[in-house]
């Protein structure tokens, strides 16, 4: 089950063998059914999943009931509550697998103790988090400048398999839209 994470692993820095064997005795695998949770809101965060097959959601709740999207994670991609994982207070997201899915998790123990072994790890995951807060940029930025189809049209370009994959009313929720909205936004552009 291993096969994803250590082919994306093998991307950004190449590891040996002997690395990878290491690395491979820290991890666990999880199997998560459609609609299950990962973590829940107020919990600690205890892994960081990197998801082998399927999707999943971060997210919250607001006092309405209404749900807003943080991040969409497919195959290849990692997911945490990366405050709640470094700090062990409560987490305020919750994580959701929106298909069947399978994920690899390291705890925060076990990524400590990667760092002392294999020190490229500790590369990667810098690289993992900085990719990770640049994604995050970007998206702040497309919120507060982008017209709405300007976004929507950003996201569809950035994210196409999410766009297959997700239903349209999880899509609005990431753009902070509602789903009349984007549906609005879908039939002008086909329109054109």
């Amino acid at each position: 089950m291993y096969e994803l994470f250590f082919q994306k692993l093998n991307e950004k820095i190449l590891f040996s063998e002997e690395e990878q064997t290491i690395i491979k005795g820290y991890l666990t695998t999880k199997k998560i059914r459609r609609k299950q949770y990962l973590l829940q809101e107020g919990d600690v965060c205890k892994t960081l999943a990197f998801v082998e097959k399927g999707a999943l959601k971060e997210y919250t709740v607001d006092e309405k009931g209404a749900e807003h999207i943080l991040q969409f994670a497919l195959e290849g991609w990692i997911i945490s509550d990366l405050y709640s994982f470094m700090t062990g207070e409560p987490a305020t997201y919750n994580i959701e697998a929106i298909e069947d899915s399978e994920v690899v998790l390291i705890t925060k123990s076990a990524q400590e103790e990667i760092f002392k072994k294999v020190p490229k790890y500790e590369s990667y995951s810098r690289m993992q988090i900085t990719g990770a807060y640049l994604a995050m940029q970007k998206r702040v930025n497309s919120l507060i400048s982008l017209s709405l189809e300007e976004r929507y049209l950003y996201f569809t370009s950035l994210y196409p398999t999410i766009v297959q994959r997700v239903p349209q009313h999880m899509i609005a929720s990431y753009l902070g839209l509602t789903p009349e909205t984007v549906s609005r936004i879908r039939k002008k552009l086909a329109a054109k």
